[in-house]
């Protein structure tokens, strides 16, 4: 039986925009709108240059059906209480429409970039996301604050402060993971998680969702609705010419991610530890132009979906088709052919079953 149906997510793309610039947030509605027009399931945005919580009010403002999400709203620089409050918002404001999605961000952005003294992550995210539940639930059912841990020491909520209950409570939550622990924390407290790009097929099967299932079996939790979130690196144009540049471009996301300690595991997983020091080596001798030439075609197929606006909904069903839920694609949208061939697309993806994701998620044979 289908339990549901693979779905895009979409995330706002607002014509073509350089990752440098931030988000025209006269737009974001009228996007947020296109969207919901094209049959996109929900959107998306992450923190970058631009407080997703308000894009969020905006797009719910403009919209009727679609679902909103952070896919990465930035923990611990904020309180739980905080975080809290704004996801009650936006889920009043959308009427039950939205996912809070966290990340940790790395070690010195916390320090250096937020003025934070550092902990491990995993038992830090543990704690904040039981910290954010136990203030809904304060709110929602009037239960009393009283949460105490290393971190958080939260017992006060006088009625000036305190929303009151709302008609849709339940908030799913979901974790951006790339290793193990993160996703064993997910596992034990939130509903779903968020693969970074460069989490393959391959290890998001053998390493993500073991460690989601042995964070659920500790929680005794069942993972009937978890769901599996995730934006691939995608190089997709309309034309094979149109391509060249797209493909150019994620090789060196790619030289760049392989660069980056924090997603080691996922290139130790396919062998390329070696690989990892040597881009390293360079990206601190900032020699970045010489690091996209050590992706050869072979390991960017084992990372980036290739292919033509006609042909990418089929190859990414088929690549993530049996460990992935949820699937994020954007475009620019600035012709009316554009605009048909993204609701084509969407259409595409929508019939792709998930019965084969939800039995990896599970343990289940296939």
């Amino acid at each position: 039986m289908l339990l549901e149906t693979l779905l895009p997510l979409g995330k706002v793309d607002p014509g073509l925009r350089a990752p440098e610039i931030p988000l025209d947030l006269q737009t974001v509605g009228a996007d947020a709108s296109l969207l919901e027009d094209l049959g996109y399931e929900g959107l998306v945005v992450e923190e970058t240059k631009d407080d997703p919580f308000v894009i969020m009010a905006l797009a719910a403002q403009a919209t009727r059906r679609l679902k909103l999400g952070t896919s990465v709203a930035i923990a611990f620089p904020r309180s739980p209480t905080i975080t809290a409050l704004s996801a009650w918002t936006i889920q009043k404001l959308s009427g039950g429409r939205f996912t809070l999605g966290l990340g940790t961000q790395v070690k010195a952005h916390i320090e250096r970039r937020y003025g934070m003294a550092w902990s491990p992550a995993g038992p830090w995210m543990r704690e904040y996301i039981r910290a954010v539940r136990a203030v809904w639930d304060c709110w929602q059912n009037g239960t009393p604050l009283d949460v105490a841990g290393p971190h958080y020491t939260i017992n006060l909520m006088v009625p000036l402060f305190n929303p009151g209950p709302i008609a849709h409570p339940a908030i799913p939550i979901h974790l951006a993971a790339v290793n193990a622990v993160m996703c064993q924390v997910a596992g034990e407290v939130g509903d779903g998680i968020r693969p970074h790009p460069v989490c393959t097929p391959s290890y998001i099967e053998q390493v993500m969702l073991p460690a989601v299932r042995a964070g659920a079996a500790k929680a005794n939790r069942a993972l009937d609705d978890f769901q599996v979130c995730m934006k691939p690196l995608v190089a997709a144009a309309a034309t094979e010419a149109e391509l060249v540049p797209k493909i150019r471009d994620t090789r060196a996301r790619i030289a760049f991610y392989a660069s980056t300690p924090q997603y080691r595991a996922a290139f130790d997983h396919l062998g390329l530890g070696d690989l990892a020091d040597r881009l390293k080596l360079l990206s601190r001798a900032q020699r970045w132009e010489e690091m996209p030439q050590h992706i050869t075609d072979d390991i960017l197929e084992q990372f980036v979906t290739i292919a033509t606006y006609d042909k990418v909904a089929r190859k990414l069903c088929d690549r993530y088709g049996h460990v992935v839920t949820h699937c994020e694609f954007s475009i620019a949208v600035k012709t009316d052919a554009d605009r048909d061939m993204l609701r084509a697309l969407a259409k595409e993806i929508q019939s792709e079953g998930l019965e084969r994701a939800r039995r990896t998620i599970l343990g289940m044979a296939a």
